[in-house]
């Protein structure tokens, strides 16, 4: 797609989302947020089913048969997800802090969160200094794809790369005004495969088209559910 199209559309999204009532606004919020966290959990082979996903997190109800480790990493997603969005809202940069304090979310009562393997220290510190370069060159699909990718490559945590990735891929997207994604568990083989790529070869653009292609997806649906409300309720969308 075109990179015009997709900043377009983002900016459709920007400029009318105060069109949506509060109660709309929140349960979009709630739906991507069991979602969420029922896909990034499964693909690590989480066995909660979407629906017991659900009770854990809209009705805090723990889930007979199953492990207590696989209902602290339902909770604790959801946890970290809203953290990840509270940061946002204060227009806070991710950082080395803030990552340690997603992955220590994600694993409350499971390890010790926030605590790098010890092994490879170094490289995770050039992370961060990447970062920070990649931040000034990179828009913002590819500065996701490149935080996530090489995030994963790099395996800074004994437990939890994948879901703290995938939380920092989104936390890179909303920081610059885009929608957060959802990596599908029945996309896994392509994801896995791409991200098999970045580390192999350095080639990070299938991954970037994913992210683009998921993207304009979710800003398709919310701005249709912008457009019929603003429909529904006889008003005019805002351009700019």
């Amino acid at each position: 797609m075109e990179k015009s199209t997709l900043l377009e559309k983002r900016e459709f999204y920007q400029n009318n989302k105060s069109k949506l009532s509060k109660e709309i606004q929140e349960k979009i919020e709630k739906a991507f947020d069991i979602d969420f966290t029922y896909h990034s959990t499964t693909i690590e082979g989480n066995t909660l089913s979407l629906i017991e996903t659900k009770a854990v997190i809209e009705d805090k109800i723990s889930i007979g048969g199953k492990e207590l480790r696989e209902i602290y990493e339902i909770a604790n997603h959801s946890k970290a997800y809203e953290y990840s969005k509270k940061c946002i809202e204060k227009k806070e940069k991710l950082t080395e802090e803030k990552i340690k304090d997603i992955h220590q979310i994600l694993t409350e009562n499971i390890l010790q969160g926030g605590i790098y393997r010890h092994t490879d220290v170094m490289i995770t510190t050039f992370f961060y200094d990447d970062l920070r370069k990649k931040e000034e060159i990179m828009e913002a699909i590819e500065l996701s794809a490149w935080t996530h990718a090489e995030f994963v490559k790099i395996h800074p945590f004994p437990d939890g790369n994948g879901r703290t990735a995938r939380l920092i891929m989104n936390y890179q997207l909303m920081a610059k005004g885009f929608l957060p994604i959802i990596i599908r568990v029945e996309d896994r083989l392509e994801y896995y495969n791409h991200l098999d790529l970045y580390a192999t070869t350095g080639n990070l653009k299938p991954f970037i088209q994913m992210i683009e292609e998921l993207e304009e997806k979710r800003l398709d649906e919310i701005n249709q559910i912008i457009k019929q409300e603003i429909e529904n309720q006889g008003g005019q969308t805002s351009e700019k």
